[in-house]
């Protein structure tokens, strides 16, 4: 509950105080450090920074951060027992947080799109980047005429309802999908696929234009659509340095950015995934963008024991692609996988298989994996593989994915190609 549904007017910076600061109910007084993060941008208070303080509101119950004069931060959803306590809306005290704010900031951040993008060339766009577009804990895609929104907190569900008013007024979609990206506070697992909110079923696959490419996706899935609007740039690089090259692209997924390679003259695309199915919608985005869908090799299985194969079999490729998952389950040998614990493993076993003077791709979209923690993974590969690697080109979000300055857990995406020496 804010101070303004109790009555009570939260005092501005410039308001003379008297006497030591009375903090009410559904205000929060936050350490000096904290609160000048939260000034300067950034939009989470950790539990931990809260001490052992016991909060009493439920998930989306707005909270006063206070500093420790009593003087007004900013304006929050609290986020229930979760690691983050409190996600920052505004920082405006004379600001309302409901459901009348969260449409209008749905219909700024598609009309921001519209300024930098031809929405009927380019199909799948963010259309809602989170915080970065003072939408907390709220991401949107869209894919041609029907919307994704993936959701990584319970506060959001309290303010949901404004942000696809906002959506249908700017984009009046077919359909609004919302897909649950957190364990519920009773501890359950995450949920399946994606939930039908507002207007008709899609059909199992769509098709979406992506500048001069077009992709099927599935706006249903339980794990991703099938195609990456963040890595639009990476697949743009990609393109660029792939012409006469022999390719692996490992964690190949739908096949994405072996589409990438192929349109940018690669003389071979050989392409590793694990799953069956996802070769299959690959072939299919080969076919649907005029290519020989016969002309990829496509393995199914663990990206490091077929590593370890070809690098056995003395099997090298000019140009090697990584874009693994943040985090799986154990595949290999009972261990799961971690990009910040493993990346490094993954790319002495990439260099294994790339020729010298080839070219070694590596993406990774944690924040979880540091841009410093990510250059260090690829040198511990290096030097584990007895290969020198030099950066040659980094790509970073597109426009569509825009990033908060005080908010570096925005700036999630790390892209680099390196050469081999």
């Amino acid at each position: 509950m804010s101070r303004r549904s109790e009555g009570v007017s939260p005092r501005g910076k410039g308001e003379r105080r008297r006497g030591a600061p009375v903090i009410r109910r559904g205000t929060v007084r936050l350490p000096h450090e904290v609160a000048r993060k939260i000034r300067l941008g950034h939009p989470w208070v950790y539990r931990e920074a809260l001490g052992s303080r016991a909060l009493r509101q439920n998930p989306g119950d707005a909270l006063d951060l206070v500093d420790g004069d009593g003087d007004f931060v900013a304006r929050a959803v609290y986020d229930g027992e979760t690691a983050i306590a409190a996600r920052v809306v505004t920082r405006d005290a004379a600001e309302t947080v409901g459901a009348p704010l969260f449409r209008e900031r749905a219909r700024a951040a598609v009309r921001f799109r519209r300024r930098l993008f031809d929405f009927d060339q380019f199909e799948n766009l963010r259309v809602i980047n989170g915080e970065s577009d003072g939408v907390p804990a709220v991401v949107v895609e869209r894919y041609g005429d029907f919307v994704v929104a993936q959701i990584y907190a319970p506060a959001a569900l309290s303010f949901i309802d404004g942000v696809y008013d906002g959506l249908e007024d700017e984009l009046a979609p077919t359909a609004i999908y919302q897909q649950r990206r957190f364990k519920p506070l009773a501890g359950e697992g995450p949920r399946g696929g994606a939930e039908l909110v507002r207007g008709a079923p899609a059909p199992v696959e769509l098709e979406v234009r992506d500048g001069d490419l077009r992709f099927h996706v599935d706006v249903t899935a339980p794990v991703s659509t099938g195609l990456f609007a963040d890595l639009r740039e990476g697949r743009r690089a990609v393109a660029a340095w792939a012409s006469e090259k022999r390719v692996l692209n490992l964690f190949s997924y739908t096949g994405a950015i072996s589409v990438c390679a192929a349109r940018g003259g690669a003389s071979s695309v050989c392409a590793i995934d694990v799953a069956a199915k996802a070769h299959a919608r690959a072939r299919r985005n080969f076919a649907l963008n005029g290519l020989d869908d016969d002309a990829p090799e496509h393995i199914v299985g663990d990206a490091f024991k077929v590593l370890a194969k070809m690098a056995e079999r003395r099997r090298r490729f000019d140009f090697v692609i990584l874009d693994p998952p943040a985090f799986a389950s154990p595949s290999r040998g009972g261990r799961a996988w971690s990009a910040v614990k493993d990346y490094g493993e993954l790319v002495a076993a990439a260099l294994e298989v790339t020729e010298p003077g080839g070219l070694i791709a590596a993406a990774s979209s944690t924040h979880k994996l540091s841009h410093e923690g990510f250059d260090a993974a690829l040198a511990r590969g290096s030097e584990r593989a007895g290969a020198g690697l030099r950066i040659v080109d980094r790509r970073a979000l597109p426009p569509d994915v825009p990033v908060a300055p005080g908010f570096p857990e925005a700036n999630y995406l790390k892209f680099a190609i390196a050469v081999r020496d």
